[in-house]
């Protein structure tokens, strides 16, 4: 399987990876509680009033490679979108619903979480409501953005499922992580735009999706809101994210390699080295090692092991449960920083 960002597209196709200044108002983004599960679905009338006072809060980015989309977060000229969108640029267009268009700063960027921010001159922006807590699996979905140039797009669906993972195998780097899964049909360009809910609040900035080519059909993946404004926020007092640091590189066990190295454990994140004096080495973790536990979480894969860091913080004590030669042991960890 292949998974594709859905970023910087040009008007013919999109950049494929291995898997796919003024501020009057700092104030952060409005919070608002999620819509009870047993909400009816929205009428027509009531999808066309939540896209037309959402849409001017969905702008288009420009690059020199191409275009993806972006959200405003802030009315002072505060706007979010994917770090792959971006890329090395330091300055890009920003064209707003209205046809206006000025040029945005990058002032900061996560790899990490594949998260951007982009400041403008302008102070009236209309900012997105953010809903921090996540959707349920079945509520109504609406995908914001400018696939392939098309600026202004909405498509429609559900929430398909949540704290997805995409391996690393597939995206040619760092696995993604707690993800928002959607079948509200996106497209490349459409990166960093947003997924909303039926009352039009910010659940997630669209990410990556599985091309048909790979036998997906309307298979696409968000960033969720928490983790937005986690980062957005950081990025803005800091210019970059703090991230826990434990110090392994990790490899997934599978039954078949446990079987081919006469291995005791047929599932876990397999520690394939330990850097010096990391927190990991410093709590006794040796290569070869198998990680099958964090915190109460269960690890089968190194994905799980990359989702379980995203709910500590640097600093942290965390209990890290090893399997070594076929014994269980619980290895007490004090997390490092990691700063993108």
């Amino acid at each position: 399987m292949r998974t594709r960002r859905l970023a910087a597209a040009t008007m013919v196709a999109a950049v494929t990876v291995a898997v796919s200044a003024g501020c009057t108002d700092d104030s952060p983004p409005e919070a608002t509680p999620a819509a009870p599960a047993s909400a009816a679905a929205p009428t027509d009338n009531a999808i066309v009033h939540v896209v037309s006072a959402v849409e001017p809060s969905v702008v288009t980015i420009h690059t020199g490679e191409g275009l993806g989309s972006g959200v405003i977060y802030r009315a002072g000229g505060v706007i979010v979108t994917n770090a792959h969108v971006v890329g090395s640029a330091t300055r890009v267009q920003v064209s707003f619903a209205d046809g206006t268009q000025v040029q945005g700063q990058v002032t900061g960027a996560d790899d990490i979480t594949d998260l951007a921010v982009v400041k403008v001159p302008r102070d009236d922006l209309p900012a997105v409501t953010v809903r921090q807590d996540l959707p349920s699996q079945g509520e109504t979905a609406l995908a914001l953005g400018s696939p392939l140039g098309f600026e202004n797009t909405v498509t429609m669906g559900i929430i398909s499922g949540i704290s997805r993972q995409i391996p690393a195998s597939t995206t040619g780097g760092r696995p993604l992580v707690d993800l928002i899964q959607t079948d509200a049909p996106i497209s490349p360009g459409n990166s960093g735009g947003a997924l909303l809910d039926a009352q039009g609040r910010l659940v997630g900035i669209n990410e990556a999706y599985i091309p048909p080519s790979a036998g997906a059909v309307s298979l696409g993946f968000a960033i969720p809101a928490s983790t937005v404004v986690d980062v957005a926020d950081q990025l803005l007092k800091n210019g970059k994210v703090a991230h826990p640091f434990l110090g392994v590189v990790l490899t997934t066990v599978t039954p078949q390699a446990a079987r081919a190295l006469g291995m005791d454990v047929t599932a876990g994140a397999l520690v394939r080295q330990v850097q010096p004096r990391s927190p990991a080495a410093t709590a006794g973790v040796r290569a070869g090692d198998v990680i099958v536990g964090f915190q109460s979480t269960g690890i089968e894969t190194v994905g799980d092991v990359y989702a379980a860091l995203r709910t500590v913080k640097p600093g942290d004590r965390v209990s890290v449960k090893v399997n070594r030669d076929g014994t269980v042991t619980d290895l007490p960890v004090t997390l490092g920083t990691l700063s993108r």
